[in-house]
C-alpha cells in the first residue's frame, strides 16, 4: 500500500481508529464496530482494509469497561475536517455523547492520520503531544490535530494499526508503526487482545 498523501480533489488513503464499551438494546460493542464501518461507505469514506477486532482495557485504567477496538485504512477525495465531520455523524447515529473526557462510548471514532498532513501546524501538534497527563483530562483541543497527537502512546492503536498500514510513518517524526510500538512496554502490548470472530 502506498504511502497516504492529502490531495483536495483526489483520493486521500486516512487511518481511523474505532472503539466501542457499551452495551445496548440494538448491539453489543463488536457488533456496532462492524455496523459502523458499513456506515463509512454511506457518508462517502472508502473502506480499503480493517484490521483484527482487539479486546482491550479502558483508558485510563479501570475507570471504566473493557473496549472493543480496530482500525480501518480508508479513502476518499475530501479534507481532513470533511472526514471528521462524517465520522461524527456515524457517531451521532449510534448515539454517542460527549458528556466527559474518556467517558463510556458507544461509539469512537477518531481520525488518525488523513494523508501526510499535520494540521494545523507542527508546532500546535506537538504542544497536544506532548500535554501532561493532567492536562490531557482537562483539555480538548478546539480545532482538528494531525495526526492524532497520543496515537504513539496508545497500544490499542497501534497493534491493530500493524495488522492493516505496518509501512506507514508518522509524518511528524518520522517514526514507524513498529518503531512507535517498539517503544510501548511489553505489558501495554500484551494488553491488546485478539477478539476470536
Amino acid at each position: 500500500m502506498p504511502q497516504p498523501t492529502e490531495c483536495h480533489n483526489a483520493e486521500t488513503i486516512g487511518i481511523v481508529s474505532l472503539g466501542s464499551n457499551v452495551i445496548t438494546p440494538q448491539f453489543q460493542p463488536l457488533e456496532r464496530l462492524r455496523r459502523a464501518l458499513v456506515d463509512l461507505g454511506d457518508v462517502g469514506i472508502t473502506l480499503k482494509k480493517t484490521s483484527q477486532f482487539y479486546h482491550s482495557p479502558f483508558f485510563p485504567a479501570n475507570q471504566g469497561a473493557d473496549f472493543v477496538n480496530a482500525v480501518a485504512v480508508v479513502s476518499g477525495p475530501l479534507i481532513a475536517r470533511e472526514v471528521l465531520n462524517r465520522l461524527h455523524a456515524i457517531e451521532a447515529k449510534h448515539d454517542r455523547t460527549r458528556e466527559s473526557r474518556w467517558a463510556d462510548r458507544t461509539l469512537d471514532i477518531d481520525l488518525i492520520a488523513w494523508g501526510d498532513g499535520i494540521q494545523p501546524d507542527v508546532e500546535t501538534f506537538s504542544n497536544w503531544r506532548d500535554l501532561p497527563m493532567e492536562r490531557q483530562k482537562a483539555l480538548t483541543p478546539d480545532q482538528l490535530i494531525l495526526p492524532h497527537p497520543r496515537l504513539q502512546d496508545r497500544a490499542f492503536v497501534l497493534v491493530p494499526l500493524n495488522d492493516v498500514f505496518p509501512t506507514w510513518k508518522h509524518p511528524v517524526t518520522g517514526e514507524s508503526v513498529a518503531e512507535m510500538l517498539n517503544a510501548l512496554s511489553e505489558s501495554e502490548k500484551s494488553a491488546i487482545i485478539p477478539l476470536r470472530t
